[in-house]
C-alpha cells in the first residue's frame, strides 16, 4: 500500500468520481475537495465505501479558506474541479474568473505545501476551437485556442485562460511540476447520477428530446481512459511539463445515434437517426440558446493526433462504441433515461 497521497479536486463530478475509483484500486490513499460536505456518503456509496482510504475536505474554487489543509501531506494533486454549465452564462466573467482564479488558487496552495506534481484536466477546447483552419486540419499538443477569435464561447475561452495561467503561473514560479490533460467530449459509465455535459448527447438522444440529429460531431473519450491518463500522468517522469490531447478522432453526432439505434433500437427504443438541416438549426439559433451554443459547430471536422499520450503513458483507449454503450446502459440502470 503506498502512502503517496492524493488531492483530487471536484471529488464529486463525473471525472473526478472516476479518477479517485482508479487511485483507490491503485492503493493510493486519496482526499477529496468538495464544496459542501454533505455529498460525502453520497460518493462512498458510488464508490463501494472505500473505508478510510478516503477522506474529504471542504474547499471553494472561489475562496482562500481551505486550500492549504486540503494540500497538506499531499505528495499529488489532480485539480478536475472546474465550472461546466449546460448554457451559456450571463457574463463570461462567470466562467473564466472560477476557472482562471480556481486553478491558481489551487497551485499557489500547491507550491507552499510542497505538492510534486499537479495534473491539470484542461479540455479540447483549449486546444481546438479555430475557424480559420480547414476540416481537413489534424489537432495536436502545439495547437491552442485563440480566446479572442470571434464567436468563441465562454466555456471555450475559460479552459483556454485557465490552462494558460497554469503554465505562466509554474514557468514564472518554478514549480510544481506540471502535466495537462485536454480531454474531448466524455463519455462512459456513470459511478452515480452526476455525469459529463457531455453525456447530454446520449441522453437527449435516448429520451428522443431531438427530432434529429444536426451536422455537428465532436472528439469523444471515456470516462475511465480520462481518469487513467490523470493517474498515468502524475506518476510518469516524462509527464512533467507536457499537454496531452485525450481523445479519439472526430464522429458525428448522427453516427453515435446510429450506434445507440443499432443497440437499443431492437429493445425497443426509438432514438431519432435522421439528418436535421443545417438551416434549421440556424434558424432555431435565433429564439433557442442550445441551438445558439451548436450554431458554430455544424458542419466542422475536428481530426486530432493522439501519438503523443499514447507513447508517454502508454494510453489504450475505448472505441466510441464502447463509450457511447456503456454510458447508455448506466443511464438506463440509474434511471436517468427512460423509453417514455
Amino acid at each position: 500500500m503506498t502512502q503517496q497521497r492524493v488531492l483530487v479536486t471536484g471529488a464529486s463530478g463525473f471525472i473526478g468520481l472516476h479518477c479517485i475509483d482508479q487511485l483507490l484500486k491503485a492503493g493510493y490513499p486519496v482526499r477529496g475537495t468538495l464544496r459542501t460536505m454533505s455529498r460525502q456518503d453520497e460518493i462512498r456509496k458510488a464508490l463501494g465505501e472505500p473505508g478510510d482510504q478516503l477522506e474529504f475536505a471542504e474547499a471553494d474554487l472561489m475562496k482562500d479558506e481551505g486550500w492549504a489543509e486540503a494540500v497538506a501531506g499531499c505528495e499529488y494533486v489532480l485539480h478536475v474541479a472546474s465550472p461546466f454549465p449546460p448554457t451559456e452564462p450571463k457574463h463570461e466573467d462567470d466562467l473564466i474568473i472560477p476557472a482562471r482564479d480556481g486553478a491558481l488558487r489551487l497551485l499557489r496552495a500547491a507550491k507552499a505545501g510542497g505538492v510534486k506534481r499537479v495534473v491539470l484536466t484542461s479540455s479540447m477546447a483549449a486546444i481546438s476551437y479555430d475557424p480559420k483552419k480547414p476540416n481537413s486540419y489534424v489537432y495536436s499538443e502545439s495547437d491552442w485556442t485563440n480566446p479572442n477569435d470571434k464567436g468563441i464561447g465562454a466555456y471555450i475561452k475559460s479552459k483556454t485562460v485557465a490552462e494558460r495561467a497554469a503554465w505562466d503561473f509554474v514557468e514564472a514560479e518554478g514549480g510544481p511540476e506540471l502535466a495537462v490533460i485536454n480531454p474531448g467530449a466524455v463519455l462512459g459509465p456513470l459511478l452515480g447520477p452526476d455525469y459529463s455535459t457531455s453525456g447530454d448527447m446520449v441522453k437527449l438522444l435516448m429520451d428522443k428530446a431531438m427530432p434529429a440529429c444536426p451536422r455537428i460531431g465532436f472528439g469523444m473519450v471515456d470516462v475511465r481512459d480520462v481518469a487513467a491518463a490523470h493517474v498515468a500522468a502524475m506518476t510518469v517522469p516524462e509527464a512533467a511539463g507536457e499537454r496531452f490531447l485525450c481523445c479519439l478522432d472526430h464522429i458525428w453526432l448522427q453516427d453515435v445515434a446510429k450506434i445507440l439505434d443499432t443497440k437499443y433500437g431492437p429493445e425497443g427504443w426509438k432514438i431519432p437517426t435522421g439528418a436535421l438541416p443545417s438551416f434549421v438549426v440556424r434558424f432555431g439559433a435565433l429564439f433557442d440558446a442550445t441551438l445558439k451554443r451548436t450554431k458554430p459547430m455544424l458542419g466542422r471536422e475536428m481530426h486530432v493526433d493522439n501519438s503523443h499520450i499514447r507513447k508517454v503513458l502508454n494510453w489504450q483507449p475505448h472505441s466510441n462504441e464502447e463509450m457511447v454503450i456503456a454510458m447508455a446502459d448506466s443511464m438506463i440502470a440509474l434511471g436517468v433515461v427512460s423509453k417514455g
